[in-house]
């Protein structure tokens, strides 16, 4: 049953209705500079991009913005302060950077030139992510005019980078050189989604990414099958090995030490995702496979977004050529990555690896391991007073129940948790089918709209209700 309409409820809608011509002009506008931050040549798209934003949120009444840069790509900083003193502080995360696009990719209509077709706008970055970042500059607008302020209602900050979709380098190095500016008591993430159009959701958390390689030496070169075959370690066989053993036959990470400090799901956490309306039929013809398999006791549900996993990404060795080579290679590979949940620290989780290794391993193979930068997981309490600020605000925008999920992929929205020490909240409208990434990726104009709502509410429950919590 749809909730009444009260008077802010109108008079924001009243706001967003009356500037939303303007609004969607002016977001065509940013999606026109293909700010693709993983081609050296838009480069300079990727700072005129940042420049664009940083004057956006000048003229939208941020009374500092500022573009800041990095050996890589620009990153954008803005701050409006309130006028309450003990108002809370919030930094608001997304990213002004995009994927590569081009018309023979398979786009309908060219990429970078955004078009409106019935209720949907198409247009690299719609949904991913610039859409998302800009509904808040309406939404801190319609926050203003329905509450007769001239200041937010909270402390409000804005950090867009611009190297998200290159696997944001010097994120982590950008936020701690300036930890002093981002300070904030809650960390807004606008670069996710919901479950579907007609299910809200609010996302609690994503888990972390630990990635590594491991090289392993027999031969000092490949050697004839026949004549040393059978006689010496093939370190193709082991690599065989040392996969077989990562899981156990309850598709359990079978590392010593990998589980040590894993938050486990609450029931009520457990009731939540229940709820959601889940086809698994459906999800496994989007996922193009053909049956489900994971560690036992837990739905499909929980096992991507709240268990940690260990997956091979990759294993080779030996002759990969036409035909055949009798050969004992000299070498072989094995890349893995493991997602980690909330407790889990990447640095045991790389040491408990490395220990377990060698003891796979049989005489006369060497090997060699690295990992990657980490990504830590984050996690929000379901009962910590910003997130069911975040929950009222999108309550009211759709006029329904929020639920909850959480986010199986990685991102750096953790190490803001990490370095700011403040709980990462996520607020997000995008839906499955906007084609993140792909093709004719669009945003549909009514959650857009309703993503500028819940905005519009937020600044206001947040200092309503949580006044710098412990």
């Amino acid at each position: 049953m749809s909730q009444p309409v009260d008077s802010a409820v109108s008079a924001v809608r009243t706001f967003i209705e009356q500037h939303r011509a303007v609004f969607l002009d002016d977001l065509a506008e940013w999606l026109r500079i293909p700010s693709v931050s993983a081609q050296p040549d838009h480069a300079p798209d990727v700072r005129r991009s940042a420049d664009w934003l940083a004057a956006k949120l000048k003229e939208t009444g941020f009374p500092t913005t500022e573009v800041w840069p990095t050996p890589g790509a620009p990153a954008v900083y803005a701050e409006w302060p309130s006028a309450d003193p003990g108002a809370p502080t919030v930094l608001v995360y997304g990213h002004h950077d995009v994927q590569p696009a081009a018309r023979e990719d398979g786009w309908d209509t060219d990429p970078f030139e955004p078009v409106v077709r019935g209720n949907r706008l198409y247009a690299r970055g719609a949904a991913d992510d610039k859409g998302q970042v800009f509904f808040h500059t309406l939404g801190v607008r319609a926050h203003l005019a329905a509450t007769g302020r001239t200041t937010p209602a909270v402390h409000l900050k804005l950090l867009i980078e611009g190297e998200e979709e290159s696997g944001s380098p010097h994120f982590r190095d950008l936020v701690e050189q300036h930890a002093d500016r981002l300070t904030a008591d809650a960390v807004i993430v606008s670069d996710t989604g919901m479950w579907s159009e007609d299910t809200p959701t609010v996302c609690t958390g994503m888990r972390g990414l630990a990635e590594c390689e491991i090289r392993l030496f027999g031969p000092d070169q490949d050697i004839h099958s026949g004549s040393f075959g059978g006689a010496v370690p093939n370190p193709a066989t082991a690599a065989a090995r040392l996969v077989a053993a990562l899981h156990d036959e309850q598709a359990r990470v079978a590392v010593p030490g990998f589980y040590d400090g894993v938050v486990d799901l609450t029931d009520r956490e457990r009731e939540l995702f229940a709820a959601l309306p889940f086809d698994e039929d459906r999800w496994l013809r989007t996922a193009r496979s053909h049956g489900t398999l994971g560690e036992a006791g837990y739905s499909t549900l929980e096992r991507v977004w709240a268990r940690p996993t260990a997956e091979v990404n990759g294993i080779g060795g030996g002759y990969q050529g036409p035909g055949s080579k009798t050969i004992v290679p000299s070498s072989a590979t094995v890349k893995l990555s493991f997602r980690l949940v909330a407790g889990q620290d990447p640095e045991h989780v790389a040491n408990a690896v490395r220990a377990w290794v060698p003891g796979h391993l049989p005489d006369g193979i060497r090997h060699e391991i690295s990992f990657s930068p980490a990504t830590r997981p984050c996690l929000t309490p379901l009962d910590h007073p910003a997130l069911q600020s975040v929950v009222r605000a999108m309550g009211r925008a759709f006029g329904k129940p929020v639920l909850f999920t959480r986010e199986g992929g990685s991102g750096p929205a953790a190490d803001l948790q990490d370095v700011l020490g403040a709980p990462v909240l996520f607020l997000g409208i995008s839906v499955p089918s906007d084609g993140w990434h792909a093709p004719n990726e669009k945003v549909e104009l009514d959650l857009l709209l309703k993503g500028v709502e819940t905005s519009a509410h937020l600044w206001g429950d947040l200092a309503e209700h949580w006044r710098h919590a412990p």
